[in-house]
């Protein structure tokens, strides 16, 4: 009778997003279906960097070509069926090009100042936390009591 090696191998959905600034504004993102902003980004394809795909991403969502996209933190949950999905965050203040919106929403630049009054999607007040400082790396969540429960981590 021999040991059962346990795998922790763990299925998951690797995405991405960038805060792209401009001075003190910043471009935000009307995405389809989730009912607020969000900053762009999109899924990392198979057999491409993680670099490129917030490259390739970002230049589909919004007609820029971003440089220099430093990685910041990440945002992490567990999903109901036990698979990860994990979103990489970058930002950069370094690109190029026209802003146009894409099939996967409407693209424009707003103030910071007016980041706390516009519509974000749930969490992005809690992931700003990530993209202006060095205090959290990582907004991580998952189910407890039927709920998402979310906490910024250090």
């Amino acid at each position: 009778m021999g040991i059962e090696k346990l795998s922790r191998k763990t299925e998951i959905e690797l995405t991405n997003m960038c805060l792209i600034c401009d001075g003190s504004k910043v471009l935000v993102q009307e995405k389809t279906g989730t009912g607020g902003l969000v900053f762009p980004g999109g899924h990392v394809e198979e057999d491409e960097s993680l670099l490129e795909s917030v490259i390739r991403e970002i230049k589909e969502e919004t007609g820029l070509t971003i440089e220099n996209p430093i990685a910041c933190g990440f945002k992490d949950w567990i999903q109901e069926d036990g698979t990860r999905y994990l979103v990489l965050l970058y930002k950069t203040d370094k690109f190029s090009g026209e802003l146009k919106s894409s099939n996967e929403g409407r693209v424009f630049w707003v103030d910071r100042s007016e980041l706390d009054s516009i519509n974000l999607i749930w969490n992005m007040k809690d992931l700003m936390e990530i993209f202006d400082s060095d205090r959290y790396s990582e907004f991580f969540f998952k189910i407890k009591n039927g709920k998402y429960k979310g906490e910024l981590l250090g």
